[in-house]
């Protein structure tokens, strides 16, 4: 019974890690697209500085006075940490293999990205040799995992059967 439910396990880590290789694609897809607009956006603003004689840093000290301009300082702030961040994660996970994006998790933090990702996500059979490999992690993944679980809450339960039996040679 216990290797059918561990089998069950490995099972579900393949299905679900196997679908990383393509929903990380899908990511760095979107994520190119948000670098691109920040990057418009950034520029227009930079551009709108140069053509006032200013320097971004000036620029933003005038976004201050008001309500409004204290908003807008503050959105334009946002935003330009935004694209810093988010161009450090394209660079980075461009350069990666999918398998190596395994091990970036911490790259695919952009809440709202992923989310806008898995809304569109369509579970496929992963046909590429990075999606077999993945399937494969999954499957030791969940077999260990379920594994484990199933020791953890099997133990107390195995330890007063062993304290029992002992107490019954004696």
């Amino acid at each position: 019974m216990l290797k059918v439910l561990y089998l069950a396990g490995g099972v579900a880590g393949a299905i679900g890690l196997s679908q990383f290789p393509e929903f990380s694609q899908q990511y760095l897809q979107r994520l190119a697209g948000q670098v691109d607009a920040l990057t418009v956006v950034v520029a227009d603003f930079d551009d709108s500085a140069v053509e006032a004689g200013l320097t971004r840093d000036e620029a933003m000290a005038q976004y201050a006075g008001t309500p409004f301009l204290d908003e807008r300082h503050e959105d334009m702030a946002a935003t330009f940490a935004r694209l810093d961040r988010l161009s450090a994660n394209l660079a980075l996970l461009r350069a990666a293999t999918p398998l190596e994006r395994l091990a970036m998790p911490h790259r695919f933090a952009d809440r709202e990205l992923l989310e806008d990702t898995f809304a569109d996500y369509a579970p496929a059979v992963p046909t590429t040799t990075a999606g077999a490999i993945s399937a494969g992690i999954g499957y030791a993944l969940g077999w260990l995992l379920l594994a484990g679980l199933v020791t953890l809450i099997l133990w107390p339960v195995r330890r007063m059967r062993g304290a029992s039996s002992s107490r019954q040679r004696a």
